[in-house]
């Protein structure tokens, strides 16, 4: 009876224990096949084929050698065709290399994906034109940026005034101009504003002209100052001979006859010239005895108490003869 007992028991134990192992193998099985078809695994392993394997090799290979180009092409660029023209012009070429080998970079992957070019193009435009209607603003910055570049009125290291800002430039590209001021401030100037408004180059010819303002005392001998003040840029080193320096008389001011001496020089010497002429102009001066005339001010302090002291006498007097005028014409009567 024992015996029978315990084979039942192993009997019913060994069902279902079988039956556990055929349910975990079931759902082991289930859940596999789910996972593949969520991944498509089966799809994926369909591609790795002998051909497919062929063709991503072949293209990974296009890849390096297109990228070899680009890279040869950059090269040549800095070295060879860039070095002669200005280095924002430089700068924006490279950019645009950079741009373009990027963009059919994407376009050569996307085609490899079977994807319609003309389809990306098609939702291209149409984003084309809404980002420029949201942008107009940049917009009309990138196209005030080509016809700067195109005009070539600045370069780098110029020294420009736009409106209120004047700054050594930095950088010209497509959307705005980038300065520093003499004080050490980046300004960013956008590109409509330069096509828009004044730009002032200072560096753009090598030589300036500089004129220097002053009086001259009415009663002095004009012929005289005006060939001393003509003798004043030889004394300067750095004022250029040519072309020549001109002194001459321009209108009557408040103080004297107006003086003007007008000196060129390089643009490099602009502190140096003007440094070097103010201080001949001063010495000329003090070597011939006359002074530039300036206004004067004189300053009296009032003292209310000698003031009231000093016009009581009169006003006694006066009020005397009034008193006596008044008895006269009571007599009359």
């Amino acid at each position: 009876m024992n015996e029978e007992t315990g084979t039942a028991v192993a009997e019913t134990v060994q069902q279902a224990a079988q039956v556990t192992v055929e349910t975990v193998a079931e759902v082991t099985q289930g859940v596999a096949k789910e996972t593949r078809t969520l991944l498509h695994i089966d799809d994926l392993l369909g591609y790795f084929t002998w051909a497919n394997v062929m063709h991503v090799a072949t293209s990974v290979l296009a890849l390096l050698i297109f990228y070899v180009i680009y890279r040869l092409i950059k090269r040549f660029l800095k070295k060879r065709a860039l070095v002669k023209v200005q280095p924002h012009t430089a700068v924006l070429v490279s950019k645009t290399v950079s741009y373009v080998f990027w963009a059919l970079m994407v376009m050569y992957v996307l085609s490899l994906f079977g994807i319609n070019l003309q389809a990306v193009w098609g939702a291209a435009g149409v984003a084309g034109l809404a980002i420029g209607f949201a942008a107009q603003t940049s917009v009309s910055n990138i196209i005030s940026g080509v016809f700067v570049l195109s005009e070539k009125a600045m370069k780098i290291g110029d020294y420009i005034s736009v409106g209120d800002v004047n700054g050594v430039v930095d950088s010209v590209d497509l959307l705005s101009v980038r300065v520093h001021t003499l004080d050490n401030q980046m300004v960013r100037i956008p590109n409509s504003a330069i096509i828009n408004g004044m730009l002032v180059n200072y560096n753009y010819f090598d030589k300036r002209r500089l004129v220097f303002s002053f009086p001259v005392p009415y009663e002095v001998n004009m012929d005289e100052i005006l060939a001393l003040v003509s003798a004043v840029p030889a004394s300067c080193p750095s004022v250029l001979q040519d072309p020549a320096p001109a002194a001459f008389y321009d209108g009557f001011g408040d103080d004297g006859i107006t003086m003007k001496l007008a000196v060129w020089f390089n643009r490099a010497d602009f502190i140096k010239v003007k440094n070097e002429v103010y201080i001949a102009i001063m010495k000329l001066c003090h070597a011939h005895g006359f002074e530039i005339p300036f206004t004067h001010l004189d300053v009296n302090f009032y003292d209310a108490a000698k003031s009231a002291a000093a016009k009581a006498p009169e006003a006694k007097k006066a009020a005397a003869t009034r008193t006596t005028r008044r008895r006269k014409t009571e007599s009359a009567d």
